[in-house]
């Protein structure tokens, strides 16, 4: 590893900031000097803000008024690696470099002396008078199992003042300690005997050991159908990166899998891992950082952002559930964190993992092509076998009005749950229903805000938009025609399907695995632990339960409308209900009970409902690769969304046109441009939407050309334009 610059008191430095200014400034040295990737504090304007030293400065300005840094921060700079890393990812998502900074630098009190400070945990008396206020705070307490936090934190989360923390500290409900601001991880040992391996992980397993001793980059598909111990497989790759002293991490598309995945890894390697997402402490998250950079912490488990943690010396990443469009960034920096993952990989020398049964259609043709490597696992762990699937014909189902679930698929979860099994019900759509209309006048109860229907949640009492989550409460008349007791839901959400399997099944206990019905993803993990415990008959959920839970009882799954993902007009529908249908199907049969999967389905010709009930996977693969290919669409072609908002809906149409009237840079390239046109939901929070889609051959400079494209106009103050390379989805 190449020593860093080092700069002496007085000279010229570079230091970007998190501030959007759009270019590095210049500052002196201070006394005792700085390293090129020092985390500083510098002075702008009348304010002290947080910054990295990013090189030599330019000069070219009076040296009297070259203001010098203030103080250089206890914390690893960033190396020279990481900062490279940056610049390449804002060169390809056309991301201004403050921006990408600030995702760097995503965790609180950096500039905080690293000195002891108190912290604060559940104690063991109880209070001698509970208030609503003293229960909040030791629910939070609860809720984060033994974390510690400091007194802000805690009378934060919990909405008190800090009185009432002191208070029970006094009562020895809450424990008050003092704690090093931020200390290393245990050790994770390597050398423990993990769990044995069928012959298939134990070959796996071997040739990922080999990318991580060969000590060079390399990309692997980790191909292995649900249940057949794809997690195992790439543990043992960690723990060769642990052997070779280098870190490792490990992506999870949900926060709900992060607390089976840690019980594994503590297991497998007798500690746990660092924890990276939005349900960690805020203490927490500025000790991960810290850690990171200084090598203080071996694993890291995390969500997409944490892609961006300064590690000191990363060796491998895995991202599991690859295909999952959760590790796509869709506001803010735009990013997709399984190509940022492979980026950033190779600019460190790193090995990286793509895990999934049913993997992105990028990802597959680079594994066809050679670019990639890949590993495949044909058959489940143990005695667990993959389910068979089956369609129930719902033309030919005798369905009363207002019920969902088939004469057929209900005697089947009755036959499981009189086995003492589990049966999960599949609906990929949150809430009650989706459209409240008035039978007096026909009139649809839309967000005031968005082109969108607001979506009555029952359980929560409100209508709900789901694009900027807006609510109200749910009114007794009509708004448009003001008729009293006239509006009535139309279609299911899985509450609506809870209601029907209450009705139908009063005995079960039933459990709702919806997003939006929980509080925190603690909440979420316990209720899934306490599923996986054998606390449900019947589990209802949306996509949430595809993302890799094992529930052991769990025998039947039945998909209330497979044919949903198949409506309109995405490049990627087909892809998408493909692997959805795929994943969900193989929450069944994962112990030694044989499980089967039925599929509703009013379409049980249709091509892709046909190669998910035949498991011809490849064959579906290659049918989908060569219609992509035809069109020139990616992964055989590339293209760019250009996404407009304005309050003013000619503004942004006007702004718009100006722009396809100046695409010359694009067609020196190749490049086509489509629009403007009304995004598919055409105003979100007040906003009018417009996009143009870039179409581009596959080797063109596209992002260059982009840029010149763009650089022609000013964009007016209260017009938005954002730039979403490899867009995911059109909304």
């Amino acid at each position: 590893m190449a020593e860093a610059q080092f700069f002496v008191e007085g000279d010229l430095v570079a230091v970007l900031t998190t501030e959007p200014l759009g270019r590095a400034l210049d500052y002196k040295a201070p006394e005792g000097g700085c390293f090129a990737g020092a985390f500083v504090e510098v002075p702008l304007g009348p304010r002290r803000v947080l910054g990295v030293v990013w090189g030599p400065g330019e000069g070219g300005f009076d040296p009297a008024k070259i203001r010098s840094v203030t103080r250089v921060l206890d914390a690893a700079p960033m190396g020279e690696a990481m900062r490279a890393f940056l610049m390449r990812a804002a060169d390809y998502t056309l991301t201004p470099m403050p921006a990408m900074l600030r995702l760097a630098t995503r965790a609180p009190g950096l500039a905080d002396p690293p000195g002891p400070r108190k912290v604060y945990r559940r104690g063991w008396q109880e209070p001698d008078r509970m208030t609503a206020a003293r229960a909040r705070v030791l629910e939070v307490l609860e809720a984060y199992g033994g974390a510690a936090f400091t007194l802000s934190e805690l009378a934060g989360l919990a909405g008190v003042t800090t009185g009432v923390v002191k208070g029970l500290v006094k009562q020895g409900a809450v424990a008050e300690e003092e704690a090093p601001r931020d200390v290393p991880y245990p050790r994770l040992d390597p050398d423990l005997s993990g769990k044995a391996l069928t012959e298939d992980q134990a070959a796996a397993a071997e040739r990922l050991r080999a990318g991580i001793t060969a000590g060079r980059y390399g990309t692997t598909l980790l191909k292995g159908v649900t249940g057949s111990g794809k997690t195992e497989v790439y543990l043992e790759a960690v723990a060769e990166c642990l052997r070779k002293g280098r870190q490792a991490l490990v992506l999870l598309p949900e926060i709900a899998l992060t607390s089976e995945f840690l019980a594994r890894v503590e297991e497998r390697f007798g500690a746990r891992p660092g924890e990276w997402h939005s349900g960690v402490t805020q203490t927490e998250r500025r000790r991960l950082w810290r850690m990171a950079g200084e090598g203080g912490v071996g694993l890291v488990v995390g969500a997409r952002s944490a892609l961006f943690l300064p590690f000191r010396d990363l060796g491998l990443i895995v991202v599991d559930e690859e295909h999952d469009t959760s590790y796509k960034q869709e506001d803010g920096v735009l990013y997709n964190a399984r190509d940022m993952a492979v980026l950033r990989a190779a600019m460190t020398d790193a090995q990286v993992v793509l895990a999934s049964a049913t993997p992105c259609l990028e990802t597959w043709v680079n594994a066809e092509s050679g670019k990639y490597a890949r590993i495949d696992l044909t058959a489940r762990f143990g005695a667990a076998e993959l389910p068979p699937m089956r369609a129930i014909d719902m033309r030919e189902e005798r369905l009363e009005a207002s019920r969902w679930i088939s004469p057929t698929l209900v005697q089947m979860v009755a036959g499981r749950i009189a086995g003492g099994e589990q049966a999960l019900l599949f609906l990929n759509r949150r809430g009650y229903a989706p459209v409240t209309i008035c039978r007096a006048c026909g009139h649809q109860i839309g967000c005031h805000q968005c082109d969108a229907r607001m979506v009555e949640h029952r359980f929560l009492k409100r209508l709900v938009c789901h694009q900027c989550g807006d609510s109200a409460p749910m009114p007794t008349a009509c708004p448009s025609c003001k008729a009293e007791g006239r509006l009535a839901p139309v279609g299911p959400g899985v509450e609506r399907l809870a209601e029907e399997v209450a009705e139908r099944f009063p005995d079960a206990r039933v459990a709702v695995l919806s997003s939006d019905l929980f509080g925190s993803a603690r909440a979420l993990k316990e209720k899934i632990e306490e599923i996986a415990r054998g606390g449900a008959d019947i589990i209802i959920g949306t996509q949430l339960v595809a993302k890799g839970h094992n529930f052991p009882l769990l025998t039947l799954v039945g998909v209330i409308d497979a044919d949903l993902g198949l409506q309109g007009s995405d490049l990627r529908a087909a892809e998408r209900t493909f692997q959805l249908m795929r994943q969900v199907s193989g929450r069944a049969g994962r112990a030694e009970k044989k499980g089967e999967a039925y599929l509703q389905t009013c379409q049980p010709d249709h091509p892709v409902i046909r190669a998910i009930l035949s498991g011809a996977e490849e064959a579906f693969w290659r049918a989908e690769a060569a219609e992509r290919q035809a069109a020139g669409m990616p992964p055989y072609g590339r293209l760019a969304g250009i996404i407009l908002s304005s309050p003013d809906v000619q503004q942004v149409f006007d702004f718009g046109a100006e722009l396809a009237r100046r695409a010359w840079p694009l067609a020196r390239i190749g490049a086509q441009v489509f629009g403007p046109a009304p995004a598919p939901v055409a105003r979100v929070r007040g906003r009018h939407r417009v996009r143009l889609l870039v179409k581009g051959p596959k080797g063109a400079s596209l992002q260059a050309a982009v840029a010149e494209w763009l650089g022609q106009l000013r964009v007016p103050n209260n017009l938005r334009l954002s730039v979403d390379i490899d867009p995911q989805s059109f909304y």
